[in-house]
């Protein structure tokens, strides 16, 4: 598969577009005003500790306090080193393009003291209000974005990727990612790793991402330096800090078109084309010293024409805002996204297979899956997803349709989890979800039904209309007349259709009653003037 890395960069954002064979794999948007927060490390406060969650919420200096789960900290105790020179650091659980790191690294999180510069070891007890209290300060870094409502997700198991390792400071843990599927690679990896940890006194713990397969030992040599020295950098703005009693961003992520030639680009990856000239020469610069293999493929694009328009990433963002996503065979997948899940279900729409019904349903779900794990990356789809495949009567289409999805859901980053197809033909599964959705980044809910997706029929507002001048005629005698104010559906459905019931209640009510059109008023706003 032949992969481009587009980057477009504009006065109000960054974008950067994966192609996969020419077509938008996926997308990353990053606007100036709005940065993304994961992979930062902030020096956070405790402002609220909730035995009952099990939980607290930390300010690291953003709009809403980030939340911190008990189940994200480090867990036993560590001793403080007597050596002033070395700090007693945090570790990381970094989202790795290719890795998956330990969900919970079994150290207990360094406290940084209000009063002191000391950094002091954490009760080692499991109750987080024996673990933390009010106004504590305390080394953090995001693991998810805000997301709607919520705030930032925090850990205190703090970790530095590089184009090759993650860096775990406070662990001794030595992995590997699962994508490299070579047990002689894993073992040389390994071996690799443990040896250079031990040539260069390394203290903590790495993992080897997925681009570290067949990387030389001097490569990941001069990553392992690279993070070290990254991670003493962190440790003396720490110590900087720790008189502020304000909260402090101690470490910032890489910028989109940086992060992005560290963590997307591979040996696949034919061109990274960039259209702005500042940008090409940070990630010409950028891409010589940390991948080298890439820097003769950035290309810099000056095309008057936009750079999106040319590859026709901009018709492909504005169809995958849409809820219905259109196959090749005819038929077609409908994809909600609510609070709590994302459902997509399947069609046959009008596509009329040859031999039989099965069949048919058995071509079309295969078709699906091709088309349900791109819109899965595309949209930025996480949390449960519900896939609502067309019913299966043989065992063996059912087994293929799920093999199916597992192989296209492999070029996937998140990482994700499958159940069986069940008898009812749906197949549950999670993604890791660290970002907004491509419909939270860059949509809001509609101001005509909140929402909601549909609004009343002109019908349904006219007898709530109906309704609301028999209260006001019950509750108010004084007036004469009604005057109904509402949008021009409503008034033309209560002058034609629904005259005669106009008729009938002003000879109830005994009172004349008139309309007026307000073309700013949604199809359920009125208003009913007494006069």
């Amino acid at each position: 598969m032949s992969e481009e890395l587009l980057i477009n960069v504009s006065p109000m954002e960054c974008r950067v577009a994966v192609l996969d064979n020419g077509v938008l794999g996926e997308i990353y948007i990053e606007r100036h005003h709005k940065l993304g927060l994961v992979g930062n490390i902030y020096l956070g406060t405790v402002v609220r500790v909730l035995p009952g969650m099990q939980a607290a919420f930390v300010d690291i200096g953003q709009s809403r306090t980030a939340f911190l789960h008990v189940n994200d900290m480090q867990r036993e105790p560590r001793p403080t080193s007597k050596n002033k020179n070395q700090s007693v650091p945090e570790t990381v659980d970094s989202t790795d393009t290719g890795a998956t790191l330990a969900d919970s690294l079994e150290i207990t999180p360094p406290v940084v003291s209000a009063k002191t510069t000391e950094i002091v070891a954490a009760p080692s007890k499991t109750l987080i209000q024996h673990r933390l209290h009010e106004s504590q300060r305390i080394l953090v870094q995001v693991t998810k974005d805000q997301l709607g409502s919520k705030g930032a997700r925090l850990t205190t198991n703090v970790s530095l990727p590089s184009r090759y390792l993650v860096y775990l400071p406070s662990s001794d843990h030595v992995g590997i990612s699962q994508r490299i599927d070579s047990d002689d690679e894993r073992t040389r990896l390994k071996t690799e790793l443990t040896s250079l940890m031990q040539t260069v006194n390394l203290k903590g713990g790495l993992i080897a991402r997925t681009a570290a397969e067949r990387v030389p030992v001097d490569k990941l040599e001069e990553d392992i330096y690279y993070l070290v020295q990254l991670w003493r950098t962190i440790c003396a703005r720490r110590q900087e800090m720790n008189h502020h009693q304000s909260s402090e961003l101690i470490y910032q992520e890489l910028s989109l078109p940086l992060r992005s030639i560290r963590d997307l680009v591979h040996a696949d990856t034919e061109k990274v084309i960039v259209d702005n000239t500042q940008i090409y020469e940070q990630v010409r610069h950028f891409a010589k010293e940390f991948v080298p293999f890439v820097y003769d493929r950035i290309v810099h694009y000056t095309a008057e024409q936009s750079l999106f328009d040319v590859h026709r990433v901009e018709e492909d963002l504005r169809d995958a805002l849409k809820r219905r996503v259109d196959l090749k065979s005819g038929g077609y997948l409908i994809i909600d996204q609510t609070e709590a899940m994302t459902t997509i279900d399947v069609n046959t729409g009008s596509f009329v297979g040859g031999r039989s019904l099965e069949d048919t349903v058995y071509k079309t779900n295969l078709e699906a899956t091709h088309a349900i794990a791109r819109q899965i990356r595309l949209r930025n789809l996480g949390g449960i997803i519900i896939l609502d495949f067309i019913d299966m009567l043989e065992q063996e289409h059912k087994d293929d349709v799920l093999t199916s999805l597992q192989e296209q859901l492999t070029q996937d980053y998140a990482k994700t989890n499958i159940t069986q197809v069940s008898e009812l033909g749906l197949v549950e599964m999670t993604r890791k979800r660290t970002r907004e959705s491509l419909g939270q980044q860059l949509c809001e809910p509609c101001s005509t039904c909140q929402g909601r997706g549909f609004v009343k029929t002109a019908e349904t507002v006219c007898f709530e209309i109906f309704r609301e001048m028999m209260r006001c005629a019950r509750t108010y005698n004084s007036p004469k007349k009604f005057t109904v104010v509402a949008h021009a559906a409503v008034i033309d459905l209560l002058l034609t259709s629904e005259a005669d019931t106009v008729a009938d209640l002003e000879y109830l009510l005994g009172r004349v009653i008139t309309f007026e059109v307000e073309n700013l008023y949604t199809q359920e706003q009125y208003d009913i003037v007494l006069d």
